[in-house]
């Protein structure tokens, strides 16, 4: 029997599975076992699976701030849950289990520690979500983005934590900048700035409306990409401007090319675009869950490479901060170098390196 096995939890969202990729992926590479445990029909099932990685599925309850008549059945769903993990944890006796976060990955954190395996819970917002904070009162060791979020957490949870950055996916760091500017319709003697607007499936439509609204004043000073997200509506493509609902293997190469970001501000977004070192126009979803949007924006706007607005600010307060950036060159530099201040780059490997230290640890006790 191995032991070198990692079990690793979290679903619900994109963000609560694919910043475990390059983690899993170093940890593969260095003779680990990995497998996921998720709810039986999420999406994270379909994610999981695409990438190669074995996966179970468990009942699970959705963890509401609120009360409804659900949270009653949701209760036994999530004790069903537990005895699903006891015994799956049980049986494939991994020594460390890794929660991504979600709802999902509480029954597996409290299966872990009646069954003494350590558990890990990774928080990449400023602000940790309700899953990360039942974990960690089950006995979670945290993992945090943000310094500043473990200096905010209660004694007993930061002693044990460790601040280790967001993890992003490796496709990120492999764009080509011509190539970029050839998906975007620019020769190469067109040295006209690129802007790439990145609609996502969440609270895309008041940004896709502003873009719509201030395009005739944009195309003059730069090309525009536009990213509407899926079941969005767009608009025709037309001379400096390419609108498709969603960008998969060209996105590196666009962000690579691009001179100038406007984004909601997701963890993973913010990740990545530090990572890319480009100038980002922030606008956070205000109706995200608890605010996090928002606090992650203030966030990137305090290290220097972004700027924020409002979700209702108008075509006037984009087109103007959208000039700020591209008609100041020594601040689009100084953009460009603040974005350094992320680890984006080593997150990855940190989080892959507290869990074979603590592997070793426990192989040796």
């Amino acid at each position: 029997m191995s032991n070198k096995i990692i079990a690793f939890t979290g679903g619900g969202t994109a963000g609560h599975v694919f910043p475990a990729f390059p983690v899993i992926s170093r940890l593969q590479k260095n003779g680990y076992e990995v497998f996921w445990i998720g709810s039986a029909g999420g999406m994270e099932k379909q994610l999981t699976e695409q990438a190669g990685i074995r996966y179970y599925g468990i009942s699970a309850g959705k963890l509401r701030r609120y009360w409804s008549w659900q949270n009653v059945l949701d209760i036994f769903r999530i004790i069903v849950g537990v005895i699903q993990s006891f015994f799956l944890l049980k049986r494939l006796k991994p020594t460390l289990l890794f929660s991504k976060g979600g709802f999902v990955s509480v029954p597996p954190v409290a299966a872990a520690r009646l069954l003494g395996i350590k558990s890990f819970t990774h928080e990449s917002d400023a602000d940790p979500g309700l899953a990360t904070r039942i974990n960690m009162k089950l006995g979670a060791y945290p993992l945090v983005a943000y310094e500043r979020t473990l200096n905010h957490l209660p004694d007993a949870y930061r002693i044990k934590g460790r601040a280790v950055g967001n993890p992003i996916r490796d496709e990120i760091f492999k764009g080509d900048r011509e190539k970029g500017r050839e998906i975007a319709g620019l020769s190469l003697d067109n040295e006209k700035p690129l802007l790439l607007v990145l609609g996502g499936s969440l609270g895309a439509r008041k940004i896709n409306d502003l873009i719509f609204n201030t395009l005739d004043n944009l195309l003059p000073l730069l090309a525009v990409v536009h990213q509407t997200g899926s079941g969005n509506p767009g608009q025709p493509d037309r001379p400096g401007y390419l609108c498709r609902p969603f960008f998969n293997q060209e996105l590196p190469h666009l962000l690579a090319a691009a001179d100038i970001v406007v984004s909601r501000s997701g963890a993973g977004a913010v990740w990545e675009l530090a990572a890319v070192a480009v100038p980002t126009i922030f606008i956070p979803l205000k109706t995200a869950s608890r605010g996090d949007q928002i606090k992650n924006a203030q966030i990137a706007a305090e290290i220097g490479f972004s700027i924020t607005l409002d979700e209702d600010a108008d075509s006037s307060a984009l087109l103007g901060s959208i000039k700020q950036i591209i008609l100041d060159e020594s601040a689009s530099a100084q953009m460009k170098a603040s974005a350094g201040k992320l680890p984006a780059r080593e997150a990855a490997n940190r989080i892959a390196d507290v869990l074979e230290q603590a592997n070793s640890c426990s192989r040796s006790e």
